[in-house]
């Protein structure tokens, strides 16, 4: 298993181009956040803005719109019922992330669905959260496309059919390959299975264990997919600056909370690019 390391970060986050606009940087739709759990699309939409995504846009229940403007001017909304709107803006994606907040009713089972008829080839799409139960459950064939699901270890369990205790590396990437999709296990040292190689991130710390911080790792990876041409460097760069900002953080905090992951990435990622 190989390690994320810094210098493959350093590959991945560059210098953006002086002739450049907000086109360029890409075009990111996040789906979920039910009446219930509207944080959890708010952290996602944060994390993808702050990532540098040149657009997002946020489908979610209508519920959600004065939260979210509140904590992000910068995205656009739209109501998650009007299932004819959002079926319209899909194919203008260069990357859609679906799952944080999104719950399990008929509706998330029907956007899912609709999302996974309708993704090409050419589009990234993050699977993360009630999405990746929903799937399970449904037991659907992924279509042909640039995915990755972002399980922590129960989910993982559902998708993959191993319990935790199985989950061991060569397991894990038996269930990837039938899976045909990027695989994020989120754990202590999360690992990353591809359909060539299998990794690990060192980075981590329990000061992370708290609500969102999936949330927010799933719309870091949606900002980084929409800006960097190699969809497994971006991911990869996005688990271990996720982390890494974190142990950052945790050298004076006992708890690190995901905003301030969110609004760190910035600064981190001029760093990297230098």
């Amino acid at each position: 298993m190989k390690p994320i390391t810094s210098a493959l970060v350093r590959h991945t986050i560059i210098k953006r181009p002086v002739d450049s606009y907000k086109g360029t940087f890409g075009r990111v739709m996040l789906i979920g956040g039910n009446e219930n759990f509207g944080g959890a699309i708010i952290m996602a939409a944060m994390a993808a803005t702050y990532s540098g995504a040149g657009l997002v846009t946020v489908a979610t229940a209508a519920s959600n719109f004065t939260s979210l403007h509140a904590h992000l001017p910068e995205a656009m909304v739209l109501d998650y019922t009007q299932t004819t709107a959002v079926l319209a803006l899909l194919p203008t994606m260069g990357v859609i992330v679906i799952g944080p907040g999104l719950g399990t009713e008929p509706l998330a089972a029907q956007l899912l669905q609709h999302v996974l008829q309708t993704v090409t080839p050419q589009q990234r799409l993050v699977i993360d959260g009630s999405a990746i139960t929903l799937l399970a459950a449904a037991q659907t064939v992924l279509p042909v496309a640039q995915i990755v699901v972002t399980p922590h270890q129960m989910e993982w369990q559902r998708l993959s059919g191993l319990k935790i205790a199985d989950q061991t590396p060569v397991a894990n990437q038996a269930a990837q390959q039938r899976l045909h999709a990027i695989a994020v296990v989120k754990a202590h040292h999360t690992t990353v299975y591809t359909d060539t190689d299998a990794w690990e991130n060192l980075g981590g710390t329990p000061a992370m264990a708290t609500g969102g911080m999936g949330d927010t790792l799933a719309g870091m990876i949606g900002g980084f997919a929409g800006q960097f041409t190699d969809f497994t460097a971006a991911i990869l760069s996005a688990v271990y600056l996720h982390s890494a900002i974190a142990d950052d953080f945790a050298k004076d905090q006992y708890v690190v909370l995901p905003h301030q992951i969110s609004h760190a990435i910035p600064k981190y990622m001029h760093d990297f690019a230098q």
